[in-house]
């Protein structure tokens, strides 16, 4: 006789990583997207744990989960009220750190964003050293 085993979707790991995490201090709030067909296990592993969440379709098949810190999400609430991609330069910014992304790599990437640069714009840039 054959035994059953479920496997865990491998977003749903990514899922229980951030969790860990959170708990651990690593990070304040996170960015969690997710297939909508994950919806319900998501949000019923956040609300077991307590953890406060909000959350944004991404699209036709995907979700975006936003949790963690009340007040991080007070803010996000205030913030992101469009899709990712229509945030202005600062919004995106602002997001980008409150998520703990490399600040460098936001300041780069607003400068760009802000400049209208697809690639490297070598007239505004600073040298790199």
């Amino acid at each position: 006789m054959r035994t059953r085993t479920t496997t865990t979707p491998v977003e749903l790991k990514v899922l229980m990583n951030h969790i860990y995490e959170l708990h651990k201090g690593v990070r304040h709030m996170v960015l969690f997207t997710c297939n909508k067909k994950y919806s319900e296990q998501t949000i019923q592993r956040l609300e077991s744990q307590g953890i406060p969440y909000l959350l944004q379709p991404a699209g036709q098949q995907n979700l975006n989960v936003y949790f963690g810190r009340r007040e991080c999400l007070e803010a996000i609430r205030l913030i992101v009220t469009r899709p990712l991609n229509l945030l202005t330069p600062e919004e995106d910014f602002i997001l980008g750190a409150m998520l703990g992304y490399d600040i460098c790599a936001q300041c780069e990437r607003y400068c760009k964003r802000k400049n209208g640069c697809k690639g490297l714009c070598d007239e505004n840039c600073i040298n790199k050293n």
